[in-house]
């Protein structure tokens, strides 16, 4: 697995602290991009929290996702969450170290006491000490959040500084872009109360031996969810339910459970489970089986094969502006594009990092993760080898038909109604549901090229 080392420098550790009406919990920042641009410890908040207790345990479940593996467990560095300023609300993020699972805590106005926030990227320091003294935390007493440095540190950034080094795999980040391509084709299937959540969280097995880690499936039954061994109709897929132990942390304050999924086709698919609390949401994402991670989905691959979808990726970048959500039919109307495109540049964007996607607001956001930007598309094998049989000539086309010499064998690619099959053992397996194979992915680059040599361009 491909790592590189990333340092995140802190001017201090996060701390919980008791001062004068309450507690101040001091979430400390490392670099990071905000509208004026790059920042070693941007300020993104000061106010307080409306409901403490609900914050510090759904921050704690952020942490626990970063921190864990949840297929073949072994010790690991944790990577401290990232957070998002979006003007009206925080986004806490984390991914898994298997990059099976995606935690986000959405903090809204609300719950942040009616106050703004400021706007960019950037990681937040959660260390073991304030691991604990969240942990500790039962009432509801004032807590004041403070996310970013404050005026006496920042005057004295000259001096010792908290650095951590932590090895990041690139599987990662091609998570978090695979994890939004495939929650914007989510819908609501499910809404439990309060003390529905509790009861079916908390009878969901917790180990992860073999009797929790494969695919079960629920289906909505009068105010709960009810088990099933088939994907019947309105079924949703709880692949591994294991990993759904971080949202116990916050069941205490959880006033509904909201579930997403796609249509039920058969097979195990991702899904969202979202516990709402006060002014604030936690949500994790599971990929379709805990020894599945979302880097090798593929459902980014077709946007990162065109040059068309990279220029309208670099044209609609410089027109986001940290939006809390992000209207494709606006963008389009500014950009002079159609939807498609704009949906198509989104997707590109969000494999360097740069936009995440919403499953409750049914939209994109802005936010820019500290990742080089060309780093996945350079890391992804299939796209890599997509991008070696086209510039080798190994494709010739015939009208629908292409084929395509591979090592010592030649495949046949169709396409038909837009959507592209193979011969190959790949799309025998997935039938494109985790993405194109290589062939049909250089198919896609030697018709583009084509046209744009038939064009003239060139």
């Amino acid at each position: 697995m491909t790592r590189s080392v990333q340092a995140f420098a802190y001017s201090r550790p996060s701390a919980l602290e008791s001062v004068r009406g309450g507690r101040l919990l001091g979430l400390e920042t490392s670099g990071g991009l905000t509208p004026t641009g790059a920042e070693a410890h941007p300020r993104f908040f000061s106010g307080f929290l409306s409901s403490p207790r609900a914050a510090a345990r759904g921050l704690l479940a952020v942490a626990d996702v970063a921190g864990a593996r949840y297929y073949r467990q072994v010790p690991r560095a944790s990577l401290d969450p990232v957070v998002t300023g979006n003007g009206d609300r925080l986004r806490f993020e984390s991914f898994s170290g298997c990059c099976g699972v995606y935690a986000r805590l959405d903090v809204g106005r609300d719950g942040l006491d009616g106050a703004e926030t400021g706007h960019g990227t950037t990681n937040v320091d959660v260390n073991n000490p304030l691991r604990e003294a969240l942990s500790r935390m039962t009432g509801d007493d004032p807590l004041h959040l403070r996310v970013g440095p404050d005026e006496l540190a920042v005057t004295t950034l000259d001096g010792a500084v908290v650095e951590k080094k932590v090895p990041l795999p690139d599987r990662w980040l091609r998570g978090f872009a695979e994890a939004q391509v495939v929650s914007a084709g989510f819908d609501l299937r499910a809404e439990l109360t309060a003390a529905e959540a509790v009861r079916f969280l908390r009878s969901l097995p917790r180990g992860s031996g073999s009797s929790s880690r494969g695919a079960m499936w629920v289906v909505p039954a009068g105010r709960t969810l009810r088990p099933t061994t088939r994907p019947a109709p309105g079924a949703v897929c709880l692949p591994g339910p294991h990993r759904l132990v971080a949202l116990q942390r916050v069941l205490r304050d959880a006033t509904a459970l909201r579930v997403y999924g796609p249509v039920a086709d058969g097979a195990a698919t991702a899904s969202a489970w979202e516990v709402v609390l006060p002014g604030m949401r936690l949500t994790l994402t599971l990929s379709p089986d805990p020894a599945r991670g979302f880097s090798g989905e593929g459902g980014v691959l077709e946007a990162l094969a065109t040059e068309e979808a990279a220029e309208d990726a670099e044209l609609v970048s410089v027109l986001l502006a940290w939006e809390p959500r992000i209207d494709p039919a606006e963008l389009a109307a500014r950009a002079g594009l159609t939807v498609e495109r704009v949906r198509a540049a989104l997707i590109r964007l969000g494999t360097a990092g740069r936009v995440g996607y919403d499953i409750a607001d049914a939209a994109y956001f802005h936010r820019e993760l500290p990742y080089d930007a060309d780093r996945a598309e350079r890391h992804n094998p299939r796209l890599v080898a997509a991008r070696a049989l086209a510039s080798s000539g190994a494709v010739v086309l015939d009208g629908d038909l292409a084929s395509v010499a591979s090592g010592e064998r030649r495949y046949q690619v169709r396409e038909a109604d837009g959507m592209l099959s193979c011969t190959c053992r790949w799309w025998a397996d997935y039938r494109g549901k985790r993405g194109p194979c290589k062939h049909a992915l250089a198919v896609r680059m030697a018709r583009r090229e084509s046209v744009v040599t038939v064009g003239g361009v060139r």
